[in-house]
């Protein structure tokens, strides 16, 4: 049986719903058939009536002596920062919530979501111990104070993480996976617990030592981690409510500079680290950050969300420092709103934003949780990428994954950004080279259906863009 059909047959019994059903199965192999050919612009589209469908071509034509004044201006030779790649979050609680599915419809599905001639999520996150997403509430060494890491132990992450981790190797071998802790052990910090603190000073070399047991034991497991952001969040403990904890700027300087960066250039481990990990707003935090020749040394990348600010913050930073790596490390949909299943063009005016400004990946919360955002230890309610129906199993797909759809199925690792320009209202774009030369443009309408003019040079193209829709472009 082909893959294509297997799938297609997985796709089918999964979705709920006849309509969920058919948008599902149009889902093309990006690889095959999906290249337009000669002066032809490919076409997929999610709208209101379809999703992720491959539409009827455009063609290119020679351009207007007058621009129409609705167009996207398209500029290959001005190029911006090469593209990591697409993905979410393999968290406990998601790791459980695939382990509920059988073997086989879960094989199937990390195909349709990992695969490179399928979603292709290619940048993943884990988490070093629990996050609010977990089942439980747990580190690597937690009780008393064990300054030598005696007791340390990833026991509880054989249960779900690994497991899921290696079968998502298998369906992507090229999974670029980076960690980042909710806390360090409740002995390191103030108040002596995972929920809420602060990082006590005295720790910060023994913790250096956590992270480098935790890389290595990963390894071991067939699992290698290839970033870490030495905390999630640094500047909120979320009230106690979770595990969270407060790192002064100076303590994660200090960490990077003094601890973390030197032990793992002796130990060989070529393992990244990116900085910050919190929100735009605290963009002057790692900018001084980065001023540090000493954190310079061992760490040039920084790690945002999206909860407070804005993109144009991570611009600012790239300013101050142009050849600092900016990564998008987390942001997921609301399982309680009322669009939790439509909302695909907000999520692709955000991932616009989010490249525009010089993100080099874009790394959703969840990968899946089940319908009322579980397994769930703290006080957020998040949706998953995708849901698993707690009950019947049932998958289906969030507004968040048509917009994922969007970009990981066309924009390939080592894609470089290049200019796009325009004055339409309530329309984002964004537009990429891969690296066989291809070129791609993801253009989302927030607003009414209208038509638009795509102008690249000395030629033009008509579209008809729809009303809350996604479109992506591809051509040679």
């Amino acid at each position: 049986m082909s893959i294509e059909k297997t799938r297609r047959e997985f796709l089918r019994s999964s979705a709920v719903g006849l309509a969920a059903t058919a948008t599902a199965r149009a889902l093309p192999v990006f690889g095959t058939d999906s290249t337009a050919q000669g002066g032809e612009i490919a076409v997929w589209v999610t709208s209101e009536r379809t999703r992720f469908t491959r539409m009827k071509g455009m063609q290119w034509r020679a351009a207007a002596a007058q621009p129409s004044g609705q167009g996207i201006v398209l500029n290959p030779e001005k190029k911006f920062q090469p593209i990591l790649g697409f993905g979410a979050a393999f968290t406990d609680a998601a790791c459980y919530t695939f382990s509920q599915l059988s073997a086989s419809v879960r094989e199937q599905l990390f195909h349709e979501l990992l695969h490179p001639a399928e979603m292709g999520l290619s940048v993943c996150r884990t988490c070093i111990g629990s996050s609010d997403y977990s089942t439980k509430v747990y580190s690597y060494d937690e009780g008393e104070a064990d300054p030598e890491l005696k007791r340390f132990s990833i026991e509880q992450d054989r249960q779900y993480l690994l497991p899921m981790l290696r079968e998502a190797r298998k369906a992507n071998p090229d999974l670029f996976l980076f960690s980042s802790p909710w806390s360090p052990p409740g002995w390191m910090k103030a108040g002596g617990s995972m929920l809420g603190g602060s990082m006590r000073r005295r720790y910060i070399p023994v913790y250096a030592h956590y992270f480098l047991k935790f890389l290595q034991a990963y390894a071991e497991e067939g699992v290698p981690i290839q970033a870490v952001t030495p905390q999630n969040e640094v500047d909120t403990d979320q009230d106690g409510r979770m595990p969270a904890c407060i790192w002064p700027q100076e303590y994660e300087m200090e960490f990077v500079r003094d601890h973390l960066g030197p032990l793992l250039e002796q130990q060989g481990l070529s393992t990244k680290v990116w900085i910050l990990d919190h929100n735009y707003n605290l963009w002057g935090r790692a900018v001084a950050e980065l001023d540090d020749a000493g954190v310079r040394k061992y760490c040039n990348a920084i790690a945002w969300h999206g909860y407070v600010g804005s993109p144009e913050m991570m611009t600012k930073a790239h300013e101050a420092h142009p050849d600092a790596e900016m990564y998008w490390t987390e942001g997921g949909p609301d399982y309680t709103s009322p669009d939790y299943l439509t909302d695909w063009a907000k999520w692709g005016s955000t991932f616009s934003d989010v490249l525009r400004n010089w993100c080099r990946s874009v790394t959703a919360w969840n990968l899946a949780l089940d319908e009322k955002g579980r397994p769930n230890i703290g006080p957020f309610p998040c949706g998953g990428l995708v849901t698993i129906h707690s009950e019947t199993r049932e998958i289906t797909r969030s507004g968040q994954y048509w917009a994922f759809a969007h970009f990981s199925r066309a924009v390939r690792r080592g894609a470089w950004r290049f200019d796009s320009e325009s004055t339409l209202p309530e329309v984002q774009h964004v537009a990429f080279e891969n690296p066989d030369g291809q070129r791609v443009a993801v253009v989302t309408n927030v607003g009414a259906a209208r038509p638009a003019v795509l102008q690249m040079g000395k030629l033009e193209s008509e579209i008809a863009l729809e009303k809350n829709s996604i479109t992506t472009l591809v051509w040679s």
